[in-house]
């Protein structure tokens, strides 16, 4: 990669994209953020307590400025929240200024990696796996529409698919 493009994985939850993005990041030498740490770190909250206090609603407002403000910068791979790409306005951003990746994976996958964690406020339902079917009729179409490479997480190493990754993107260029 002779220039340092930003690099933007998106996907659901539990595909990989904080594991992914750092060990990407670390690969090509580049800065790593995942938005929704940011987020947290800014509001000095959780994202469980923003969801409480502020709705999704008010979450997504700051999830779009944070994006705004992320995606300008230069040499960065960033990964985003699995909702952000619900706003066309974070779609065109993502697109507009850098590649991005979508990390694809089943539900069968995300259930499996998210059951445990409870800093999920979408999946404190009666059935989690349901809404994660939900969420992924809404949201695949969304991520497919914006993706440069789309790239299966679910059965291998983050190393393996950070390395698939680069290799992808050599190919673009």
């Amino acid at each position: 990669m002779a220039e340092k493009r930003n690099i933007f994985l998106i996907g659901p939850m539990g595909a990989g994209k904080s594991t992914i993005g750092r060990q990407l990041a670390q690969m090509l030498n580049m800065d790593f953020l995942d938005s929704d740490a940011v987020i947290e770190e800014r509001a000095g909250a959780d994202i469980d307590w923003i969801f409480d206090i502020e709705g999704e609603a008010g979450f997504r407002k700051r999830e779009s400025r944070i994006l705004n403000e992320l995606t300008q910068a230069q040499g960065l791979v960033l990964s985003t929240g699995g909702g952000s790409i619900l706003a066309k306005d974070n779609r065109n951003v993502l697109s507009a200024r850098g590649i991005v990746v979508y990390l694809e994976t089943t539900v069968d996958k995300q259930f499996e990696r998210t059951q445990r964690d409870k800093k999920r406020p979408l999946l404190q339902t009666e059935d989690p796996y349901k809404t994660l079917e939900e969420l992924a009729k809404i949201r695949n179409p969304l991520y497919e529409e914006i993706a440069d490479i789309t790239i299966q997480t679910d059965e291998q190493s983050a190393k393996v698919v950070a390395t698939q990754i680069i290799d992808l993107i050599d190919n673009l260029q």
